[in-house]
């Protein structure tokens, strides 16, 4: 019986991150896309209106998902140099797999 929990335990897992990462970044890319749009200048009633807000929401978005792919390549990439990636001190750190 501890084996159904297990199994749905890394299912739980598996689904958690597949949606953030799956369709997380994807959403989050649009949102920074959006955001750059919203910041861009446009005329209204003869008024150009700019939004700086929207172009710092969206660097900040193409960042966050930059930064994610870097994470991602470093993992594999780090497997197979025989090493991992190591979060203990908050930042990601390479050491060798033991």
């Amino acid at each position: 019986m501890q084996n159904i929990g297990f199994a749905l335990d890394a299912a739980w897992k598996v689904l958690l991150v597949s949606l953030v990462l799956g369709a997380g970044l994807p959403a989050l890319f649009a949102a920074g896309i959006r955001s750059l749009a919203w910041g861009t200048a446009h005329e209204s009633s003869g008024a150009t209106t700019v939004h700086p807000a929207g172009r710092v929401v969206a660097y900040l978005c193409f960042a966050l998902v930059i930064a994610a792919i870097a994470l991602g390549i470093l993992v594999v990439v780090s497997s197979g140099l025989g090493m991992k990636v190591d979060f203990s001190h908050g930042l990601p750190m390479l050491k060798k797999s033991s």
